[in-house]
């Protein structure tokens, strides 16, 4: 078994798709650790004292960056204009909805950098299915 405790991160600068105003620039900082094998952490820094986080399956990302995928708060799904390659995403939750365009190659490496700590379908061997399991029941 590899460190658990291995990481991989990105800072990506990302486009917030305002409808009939254009686009306002941002940052997101990508996360990924083989704490948590399944999921990809992206925080948007929009000038808060601390960022707005979301997180969601890194497989998701995966299948986003060839297809339409998601299902829900999040969905991902490649786009080419004016012949740069963008990935949009889109976020929802119950406070409002946002669309961001970022750099379809950029997140492509990141996303590839995620799979050298571990390999895609190996995330269960980095899971203590029972002290999770121990973690969820203590928290009821």
């Amino acid at each position: 078994m590899m460190n658990s405790s291995a990481t991989v991160s990105a800072e990506l600068g990302l486009s917030l798709v305002v409808p009939e105003h254009g686009c306002v620039p941002l940052v997101a900082s990508l996360s990924y650790s083989a704490d948590d094998p399944y999921a990809i952490r992206m925080a948007f820094h929009v000038g808060a004292d601390e960022p707005v986080e979301w997180i969601f399956a890194r497989d998701l990302l995966a299948v986003g960056l060839e297809g339409p995928a998601g299902e829900g708060d999040v969905h991902v799904w490649p786009a080419d204009e004016d012949g740069h390659e963008l990935l949009n995403i889109a976020l929802s939750s119950p406070f409002g909805e946002a669309h961001f365009e970022a750099p379809r190659g950029s997140t492509a490496a990141f996303l590839a950098r995620t799979y050298e700590v571990i390999p895609a379908g190996h995330e269960s061997d980095y899971v203590d299915v029972d002290t999770e399991l121990d973690e969820l029941l203590w928290r009821a």
